[in-house]
């Protein structure tokens, strides 16, 4: 049974949506998921300047533990989602993943699956480079990259072949549309069936 890490920061709840999405198809193959939230970095008086801002991630904050380094020394597979914030990930997420330095230097994410999430207030917003820039991430910790591709149908509809995606109008809608989730799923899945072929390789 493979073991998945979902580690993500959603400020509005896009992100979230597709987080879970892919816990979703991740446990249908029958793995085991570990859905954390990175946590603000931001004092409370720019959280609450933001409407929506402190109330989401005080319920967000209440259903997902945060990430640490325990997490991804776990797991088989690592997943790792962010909004876009200018065309780049979140410093949330990159707070996390400056924290793995130590399992890095002892190679001990070698070899496990890594995969890629996220979400933009707008259609070009940056999602593209979101996304390729956490696969130098991947690269670096050594993960074996696991892309969408064009494996199943449904990401023909939505997503990228790099991984999940979903582009919302900032100012309105909050929630991904059914034809994203649907890619996440897919791409649960198919983080978890490489997972779990991988494991072996790590003795």
């Amino acid at each position: 049974m493979a073991k998945i890490l979902i580690a993500f920061y959603s400020r509005n709840g896009s992100t979230e949506a597709l987080a879970k999405a892919i816990a979703e198809g991740a446990e249908a193959q029958g793995a085991e998921v570990r859905l954390r939230r990175a946590r603000e970095l931001v004092g409370v008086d720019i959280v609450e300047s933001v409407p929506g801002w402190k109330e989401s991630a005080e319920r967000q904050n209440a259903l997902y533990e945060a990430p640490t380094p325990a997490d991804a020394e776990w797991a088989d597979a690592i997943v790792f989602g962010s909004p876009t914030r200018f065309g780049i990930i979140s410093s949330e997420l990159k707070a996390y993943i400056d924290s793995l330095g130590g399992l890095w230097f002892q190679g001990k994410l070698f070899n496990k699956a890594g995969a890629v999430f996220g979400a933009t207030a707008t259609t070009h917003g940056g999602a593209e480079s979101t996304l390729l820039g956490l696969f130098n991430v991947l690269a670096h910790l050594g993960l074996v990259i696991v892309p969408n591709g064009y494996g199943d149908p449904i990401t023909f509809q939505a997503g990228t072949p790099y991984g999940s995606h979903t582009a919302v109008d900032g100012q309105h809608v909050k929630a991904p549309a059914d034809a994203d989730l649907a890619v996440a799923k897919y791409q649960g899945k198919r983080v978890a069936q490489v997972a779990a072929l991988l494991a072996p390789l790590r003795g």
